[in-house]
């Protein structure tokens, strides 16, 4: 058993989802606009939006796992410079461009904070920094060295609100990240995680000596499994909140608590390290076992998240929300839904008409350990209700196309188990966009 050891000198230590535009909707009442309430989706009343009507009727058995090869990939960008190039690391300039991007205020990004922006990402001093780091909170990790938010045309139906493309993606407090470099005016530092890179504001990460980083890694992990609870220093000084998904490194026990290690910034911008208790009830030392009880209770907690585009406003989307939830299970995911749907037993839907795909997922796919991938979107197998297949994402909207082929969206914004014919009983409807049409792999992440 791996614990934390501290020789206490003076201190202690420490991709997804379509995009969508909001339909609009008068000020006359529901009944008369009852076609844009994602009320009137059927599937959100004909099937159970709980874990639990899934699981009664089966018994899960356990997930093949290796917590070493787990940490090793969390810990990686500690103990390895990634390989990626300036080039590919510069991709949102060649991404978003003038005359294509719009602003907080909806109009076109002038041509002229274009070059102010590239010129303040610094990227001549690309991977000269190369110092081990950890975040102070959970953060949002941008395409850009700015807050300010870039939208594709809003009058288009999947754009605008809230697909801000600048949102690269989230990371939690206290994880491990590699500084590259900062940005001219030292706001922003550009660094890289275990699953993404990007920019985040400087005061938002401290610098941690190798020495720490090394006894970090080697101390036994505690995997948070709630969201949104306050964790505090000795001193009951608010840190962070909790976020399923997390891991922290064990120091000691009781019957009540694990206390591990955390980090604050300090004066002189220097790491200050802090012993944090964690009531067990809401943390695992080491892995979960892959049963009934604790899937039920990770997919519950994590189904509580709206949908967020890139992890915004502390949400999550569809790929970080699958992410999140095989976390204590220890089973290692990428952060892009693409890449996700390549782990495990990979099988093809290509060539494949709806009737065939029903037939293969009947046959094949494993509840709760099937991943169903279509461009832009990723959901989990759960199971089969009244000879419907059903799985769980967190997702946007439905698409809809009325008689002039005009796109549009009924919002959901959140967590859902449903079919994959998603509100096909609404009006305008776009049969064209169904997820089951649309499939084209589902993958095994264990048998």
């Amino acid at each position: 058993m791996k614990y934390f050891v501290l020789l206490f000198v003076s201190i202690f230590f420490i991709a997804c989802s379509t995009t969508s535009t909001v339909v609009k909707i008068s000020k006359s009442s529901a009944s008369e606009n009852k076609e844009y309430m994602s009320d009137d989706i059927s599937d959100l009343s004909t099937f159970s939006q709980t874990s639990s009507a899934y699981l009664e009727k089966q018994n899960i058995k356990g997930i093949e796992v290796d917590i070493d090869t787990y940490e090793k990939n969390y810990f990686k960008i500690w103990n390895e410079i990634p390989l990626d190039t300036k080039e590919l690391s510069m991709w949102p300039f060649s991404s978003y461009k003038y005359g294509e991007m719009y602003g907080e205020n909806l109009q076109l990004v002038e041509e002229e904070i274009f070059k102010k922006l590239e010129d303040m990402s610094n990227f001549e001093k690309y991977k000269t920094v190369n110092k081990n780091a950890i975040t102070l909170d959970h953060l949002n990790i941008r395409a850009f060295p700015t807050l300010k938010p870039m939208f594709k045309d809003p009058k288009i139906a999947g754009e605008g609100f809230p697909f801000d493309y600048l949102q690269n993606s989230t990371i939690s407090a206290n994880k491990p990240i590699l500084i590259s470099h900062y940005s001219k005016d030292k706001r922003w530092a550009f660094i890289f995680t275990s699953f993404t890179s990007g920019w985040v504001e400087s005061k938002d990460i401290i610098v941690l000596d190798k020495q720490y980083t090394d006894i970090w890694q080697k101390a036994k992990q505690i995997f948070i499994i709630k969201d949104n609870v306050a964790l505090y220093d000795e001193n009951k000084n608010f840190l962070f909140k909790s976020r399923v998904g997390m891991i922290m490194p064990l120091i000691e026990e009781d019957n009540f608590s694990y206390t591990v290690l955390s980090v604050s910034v300090y004066k002189n911008d220097e790491p200050n390290y802090h012993k944090t208790k964690i009531p067990k009830s809401i943390s695992s030392k080491g892995l979960l076992t892959f049963n009934n009880k604790n899937i039920q209770d990770i997919f519950d907690e994590v189904s509580k998240s709206k949908y967020g585009w890139g992890g915004m406003y502390g949400q999550r989307d569809c790929s970080s929300t699958v992410r999140d939830i095989y976390t204590p299970f220890g089973i290692w995911l990428p952060r892009n839904s693409s890449q996700q749907s390549k782990i495990g037993k990979v099988i093809s839907f290509e060539n494949l008409d709806d009737k065939q795909k029903r037939k293969l997922i009947k046959k094949e796919a494993v509840p709760f350990k099937t991943l169903f991938y279509k461009k832009g979107h990723i959901l989990i197998y759960v199971g089969i209700i009244n000879d419907e297949i059903i799985a769980f994402h967190n997702v946007w909207g439905v698409k809809t196309k009325d008689k002039n082929n005009k796109e549009g969206r009924i919002v959901v914004g959140k967590s859902v188990y449903s079919s994959l014919s998603l509100g096909s009983n609404l009006k305008n409807y776009d049969k064209d966009a169904e997820i089951l049409k649309n499939l084209v792999s589902m993958n095994i992440l264990s048998n």
